[in-house]
């Protein structure tokens, strides 16, 4: 004799839906409308391509930032020697995890809470750096040196997470151009990536990436339709730095992340970015510890 099941239906709470505020559901999905721009005073001149656009090519050094939280983690099911529910043993930096304790976060939808919970738990066994996979945008954060001409831009990146990471580049065409859809076919870390020029700030618009990195700590994970664009301004010896993601799949609203302040470093050796090969897998297989990370 077969067994039957009841299914409950629970109304979601109204505390619950005052907190979610979704703004945008598919299949009208959009970005938003670019939030006002930081004010930005250049007290050197900006150096401008031949085509009149700003230039910028440099080494920078991002500004830090708000950071909300008191950046613990919390204690993982099988973990010991945790006085509380949040003493993990690990640093929170800030651009390398505004995701988890920033001025903003994501909002994923209700039924993708319980994953988040779980990856942040088992970070160990879940988080794709761990196994040295590359970070990824947008949580390769900001390029530390860039190179640009008139129809492209080369950019390198040397955070790590204590995992992933140190080896990250890209170099995208600023002509102009659409993405293509023969080239949109193939998924990668840091995406497929076109850009343009809006007045003196570029553009670049990111779509095809994998679904096997995170935003950053925390279990922040994405689908494979996530859609970035991010905005480069500079003035004079400052570059601001805007970055908006969309993924309808799991987040309630786009996750417009707080805008970064890179400053142009001009130590003598401020743009020798180093390999620092030193990424190894901590753990595979059954997981029988959260002492790291």
């Amino acid at each position: 004799m077969g067994t039957s099941r009841i299914k409950v239906v629970v109304p979601v709470p109204a505390s619950v839906k005052a907190a979610i505020k979704p703004t945008n559901q598919p299949p009208s999905w959009t970005l938003p409308a670019a939030p006002a721009a930081a004010t930005q005073t250049a007290s050197v001149e900006t150096p401008r391509l031949a085509n009149g656009k700003p230039d910028l090519t440099g080494t920078w050094g991002a500004a830090p930032l708000r950071i909300t939280g008191s950046g613990t983690r919390r204690c993982g099911p099988t973990q010991v020697g945790c006085k509380i529910g949040q003493d993990n043993f690990w640093v929170d930096y800030e651009w390398i995890s505004p995701s988890r304790f920033g001025p903003s976060r994501p909002v994923y939808k209700p039924e993708f809470w319980d994953k988040v919970q779980y990856n942040d738990q088992w970070t160990n066994k879940e988080d794709p750096i761990m196994t040295c996979q590359p970070m990824g945008i947008p949580r390769e954060g900001t390029p530390r040196r860039i190179f640009q001409t008139v129809n492209d831009i080369t950019m390198l990146y040397s955070t790590s997470d204590y995992g992933g990471g140190n080896r990250e580049f890209r170099v995208i065409p600023t002509d102009g151009r659409k993405h293509d859809p023969k080239k949109a076919i193939e998924a990668t870390y840091n995406g497929y990536s076109v850009g343009h020029w809006e007045g003196d700030t570029l553009v670049l618009d990111s779509i095809s990436f994998v679904d096997t990195t995170w935003f950053g700590r925390g279990g922040y994970f994405h689908s494979a339709n996530m859609h970035v664009v991010e905005k480069f301004t500079r003035k004079g010896n400052e570059v601001l730095y805007e970055i908006t993601i969309e993924d309808p799949d799991v987040l309630v609203e786009p996750w417009v992340m707080e805008p970064r302040t890179l400053r142009l470093n001009q130590a003598a050796d401020a743009g020798l970015v180093p390999e620092r090969a030193y990424c190894e897998v901590y753990e595979e297989g059954n997981i029988t510890t959260q002492l790291r990370h």
